[in-house]
């Protein structure tokens, strides 16, 4: 008989919705008519309809499903704070951004990501979020010796970055998995959910209308804006944020076709008592150097595992990719090979094909996209700045006006993301083997 990894209460869905649960919403359908639609309750869209209605402006946010039911509280909670911005998938390699745009270009990139965490702060705390948010710092470990000196020549010389030697980094993570790491002081965790929550009762404070159950299924231009059709009637809107990002569906194929939607799954431990805090003695958010990355962290009540990776590239239910990640995690933590798992959930990462999140507009619409798997913090911010720009304020983002690539071979679909995903693992998996080669010689 197989080994029953699941817990007898186990949920497919995520464990942050123990707390906060998806908004129904009050019923009501959308207005006929208002300033700005924003389609997407997500982190962009509630940023943008806040900022926008704090300066007076009419706002509506429709939502497909549930308020709260995509990406933004599926995602690990980690806030970065911008320093792995355009990075390619190994951190061995050089960043496509630095050789696309140039090494000062990127530096403007990089200082205004770094305001995307400040953003955050400000706004949790103005707004009074109460979401666990708490500075602790994030630690990378190393997949083999060669990636551990590529994290330290490429954190040479940058504030507040701290280098773990190989024989130290049981001080941040019991276990012998990594070959030493980084630690990057300027990062923080929160509760996704709890977040998302405040962000709507902000909203409604500031007279947003929120409408959940009504995806948008069309748009026209008009000579006084645009017409967008829904379920429950059209609505007339002199302008459109589009902060759908992951779950880009076929309103805008432009818009899709520029994005690569990829699940990332996590799973949540059952209670591991005095356990849990050992695992991760400086409760830290962890993350590390494969290709396929794996990234984890404690509960906010520091009571379980929360264990997240990119373990499939082909569509998977909840118990298969648990299956997958607990493999993965017991790799790094095989002392939890008694351990139950509790909950299993995945949400849409949006890619794009230079590793850079975007602010754009196409036909009119605007939008904010493609914030690569890091995106609490910077969905947040690129949701504020596109409020601003709607807004008609005159300083421009560095994320504004950057060519946003597409390839000739795209077409909606990410036919060929089982490919690539397949060749990662592949190149994890060598680097590991040479790397204890090296080490039996």
């Amino acid at each position: 008989m197989a080994e029953d990894i699941f817990h007898p209460d186990f949920k497919a869905e995520p464990y942050w919705w123990e707390a906060a649960a998806p908004d129904e919403g009050d019923g009501s359908g959308p207005p006929e008519r208002c300033d700005v639609l924003v389609v997407g309750a997500g982190f962009a869209g509630l940023d943008a309809a806040l900022e926008l209605a704090r300066r007076g402006t009419t706002v509506t946010v429709i939502e497909a499903g549930r308020l709260g039911e995509g990406a933004s509280t599926r995602n690990a909670g980690h806030v970065s704070s911008g320093s792995n911005l355009g990075k390619a998938p190994s951190a061995a390699q050089v960043s496509p951004a630095v050789r696309l745009l140039g090494e000062a270009r990127y530096r403007e990139l990089l200082e205004e990501a770094a305001g995307s965490y400040d953003h955050l702060e400000g706004l949790i705390e103005r707004e009074g979020i109460d979401c666990a948010w708490r500075v602790k710092g994030r630690f990378v470990g190393a997949l083999t010796p060669a990636h551990f000196r590529g994290l330290v020549a490429k954190s040479a010389g940058q504030p507040g970055v701290q280098v773990v030697e190989p024989g130290e980094q049981h001080a941040e993570i019991d276990s012998d998995f990594y070959c030493g790491g980084i630690v990057v002081e300027k990062s923080a965790q929160l509760h996704p959910a709890l977040y998302h929550r405040g962000l709507l009762e902000a909203c409604r404070r500031a007279g947003v209308t929120l409408v959940a159950h009504c995806p948008a299924t069309g748009v026209t231009r008009d000579p006084d804006g645009f017409t967008v059709e829904t379920p429950r009637g059209p609505v007339r809107a002199e302008n459109v944020f589009l902060g759908t990002n992951g779950y880009s569906g076929r309103l805008k194929p432009w818009l899709r076709r520029r994005i690569i939607p990829l699940g990332s799954y996590i799973v949540a431990t059952e209670p591991l008592g005095e356990r849990a805090a050992e695992l991760i003695p400086t409760g830290r958010t962890i993350n590390d150097t494969k290709r396929v990355l794996s990234y984890f962290r404690l509960s906010p009540d520091g009571t379980r595992l929360l264990f997240g990776g990119r373990e499939s590239f082909r569509p998977i239910d909840e118990r298969g990719s648990a299956r997958l990640l607990r493999r993965t995690m017991l790799r790094v933590f095989p002392q939890l090979k008694d351990v139950r798992l509790t909950h299993s959930w995945t949400g849409n990462v949006a890619f794009s094909f230079d590793f850079l999140p975007h602010i754009g507009k196409v036909d009119g619409l605007h939008y904010a996209v493609g914030c690569n798997g890091s995106g609490v913090a910077m969905m947040s911010y690129l949701g504020y700045r596109a409020a601003l720009t709607l807004a008609g304020g005159n300083e421009r983002s560095a994320f504004e006006g950057l060519e946003h690539p597409g390839r000739w071979f795209y077409r909606e679909t990410p036919w060929f993301m089982p490919l690539v995903g397949r060749y990662y693992q592949f190149r994890d998996a060598w680097d590991r083997r040479l790397a204890n080669l090296g080490n039996a010689s």
